[in-house]
């Protein structure tokens, strides 16, 4: 059975974000090829919702979040398996402090 991918507004202002910096530095098509990367990669979830990592931060595993990465990119998201439903909460860069910016949220 498919799993609903929902997002929080967080979720979609990272990723609006993250596309309008890659077209500011790197052009329209770019930023179109890695807005159809990442929602290819997060509508991966509803085949299979387990496929993220655990992440290694302690706090973040009894929030019992996953990470899924999609190259320089990481998707913060919970399983809800009693609703069917995976939940993005936060897309970030890896090379940023993901912690303090989980933390903030």
């Amino acid at each position: 059975m498919k799993y609903h991918i929902t997002r929080t507004d967080v979720a979609d202002s990272q990723i609006r974000s993250i596309i309008l910096y890659v077209a500011e530095k790197f052009g329209t098509d770019v930023a179109l090829q890695k807005l159809n990367a990442l929602e290819q990669g997060i509508l991966t979830l509803a085949d299979n919702p387990n496929i993220g990592i655990k992440p290694r931060y302690l706090v973040l595993k009894r929030q019992g979040c996953q990470i899924l990465i999609l190259e320089k990119n990481l998707v913060f998201y919970k399983v809800n398996e009693g609703q069917k439903e995976a939940i993005i909460y936060t897309v970030i860069d890896q090379r940023q402090d993901y912690l303090n910016i989980i933390r903030s949220l």
